[in-house]
């Protein structure tokens, strides 16, 4: 097994550099969204609901233990969902921040569905 792989029960063979991507990307999208809503923006609302869902996702996969496929998958696609959500109420804003933290949850996204995506298919 390399150096980049994880086995555990119920999830054999985790790609630990994709892991490791989708928690950076749950981070950052968690700083940007916070900042966003502290601009007290009409986005503010699904900013703060984003940030709360990035840190839900990157703790969970910091405490893999008791984690199911289908729980890992369910919790990368409801993080998809709302990075979506947030993205698309940002982009209807005129603003640097609101341009930033939209950049944050698409990079997010893209990083959630290349988790998803990297995990064997027989999860």
């Amino acid at each position: 097994m390399s150096k980049d792989m994880m086995s555990m029960p119920g999830m054999e063979s985790m790609d630990m550099a994709a892991m490791q991507a989708c928690m950076d990307a749950c981070s950052a999208c968690e700083q940007a969204c916070t900042v966003c809503a502290m601009e007290m923006m009409d986005c503010a609302p699904e900013c703060m609901n984003c940030a709360d869902m990035c840190n839900t996702m990157m703790r969970s996969m910091m405490r893999m233990k008791g984690m199911t496929p289908a729980v890992m998958m369910a919790m990368l696609d409801a993080c998809v969902a709302m990075c979506q959500m947030c993205m698309d109420a940002c982009m209807e804003m005129d603003d640097d921040v609101c341009r930033m933290c939209a950049q944050a949850c698409k990079a997010c996204m893209d990083a959630c569905m290349a988790m998803r995506a990297s995990m064997p298919a027989t999860m």
